[in-house]
């Protein structure tokens, strides 16, 4: 049936095709003379291989395979140089190591759901152009960091698989607006999160989450999952204060980035007010440019969260409850969400009025 199907097609130079639920075991030979060929659905079938006259498919756009036999990323799809969408959901790929899947570099949508993946590869950053990655239901442990590479990612779905943590650099998906990850084994989100002003779905339900990051708040979120993680609660517990011994690294660090803060100081002359530049902003500003390590240290520095003044390495960490539906405006309802805060010292800490909570870990 299937070859009628695209001899058929032949006569008339078809720019979509469809072929699925065929129970199809082999794709026609036939099909690579399809020339002007754009969709080509297949899914729904029970083909593990692919002809190598299906590399001759170089107009084609959108590609179908899913709920197939495929076991492991077939070349030829490697030459289909102009595709947008593809689809290999429920087969049975084991990897996509494939040099020839790095070739694909229009790609806008890839759909590899349901499959025996363990790992993506390192190559991906490739895809310059993806907009929507799915691989729900797989056996990932990690999600490789050059995925934070894709600018123009719009949506992420990495839902039940085996994650236990995600990449450091996820804030560089500047345009990402649906973020899900529910069912997996995740413990901490990246503070780089908060700088995602274009999120408006998170979806973490059912991992391992105590808190969630410093800015989440900011973010124009829409609506938040995140039943099922054992999340922080307000019980209070007895604490002791240890003294602040801080290192001469964090003393000199504090005192540089509260130089740099302060560009232009007021001074008294002659009975008035005036504003000058400070000379230790101009003199550090100079002095920095010559030390690329200390200024890639400087820029890792976080704000306290009640005097704003900036710090190293050394803080307390706290947690602030805020309220999901009147606070964040979220659609849904996720009841009482503990945020991270970080404090510059127990100076702060203990300052009255606040509404930040110390971290007690078990």
């Amino acid at each position: 049936m299937a070859d009628t199907l695209v001899l058929r097609a032949l006569k008339g130079q078809p720019q979509t095709l469809n072929l699925a639920s065929k129970d199809l075991r082999n794709v026609p030979k036939a099909i690579g003379n399809l020339r002007r060929l754009q969709n080509l659905q297949l899914k729904n079938n029970k083909i593990s291989k692919l002809p190598k006259e299906f590399a001759s498919l170089t107009t084609l756009v959108m590609l179908n395979l899913g709920n197939n036999s495929i076991d492991e990323f077939p070349d030829e799809i490697g030459s289909l140089h102009g595709l947008e969408v593809l689809h290999l959901f429920n087969n049975n790929l084991q990897s996509i190591d494939s040099k020839s899947f790095g070739n694909l570099r229009h790609l806008k949508l890839l759909n590899l759901n349901n499959n025996k993946l363990k790992s993506l590869p390192t190559f991906m950053n490739k895809f310059i152009n993806l907009e929507f990655l799915s691989v729900d239901g797989n056996q990932l442990t990690s999600l490789p960091g050059e995925i934070c590479a894709l600018s123009h990612m719009i949506e992420l779905h990495a839902a039940n698989n085996q994650l236990t943590s995600l990449p450091m650099e996820l804030g560089f998906l500047v345009k990402l607006r649906k973020f899900h990850v529910q069912k997996n084994r995740i413990k901490e989100l990246p503070e780089g999160m908060g700088k995602l002003m274009n999120l408006e779905v998170i979806d973490v339900a059912a991992n391992e989450l105590r808190i969630f990051p410093t800015e989440l708040h900011k973010l124009p979120l829409k609506e938040l999952y995140c039943e099922e993680n054992p999340l922080l609660d307000k019980i209070p517990v007895q604490s002791i204060q240890e003294d602040e011994v801080l290192t001469l690294k964090e003393i000199t660090a504090r005192y540089i980035m509260k130089q740099l803060k302060d560009r232009r100081r007021l001074v008294k002359v002659g009975g008035q007010l005036f504003y000058e530049e400070n000379p230790a902003w101009s003199y550090l500003r100079r002095a920095i440019r010559h030390y690329p390590n200390v200024r890639d240290m400087l820029a890792q520095a976080s704000k306290c969260a009640l005097c704003g003044e900036s710090f190293l390495n050394t803080w307390l960490e706290c947690v602030c409850f805020v309220d999901g539906h009147k606070d964040l405006k979220l659609s849904n309802s996720p009841g009482r969400i503990p945020i991270r805060a970080l404090l510059c010292s127990y100076k702060c800490f203990n300052t009255p009025g606040h509404g930040f909570y110390g971290v007690a870990f078990p």
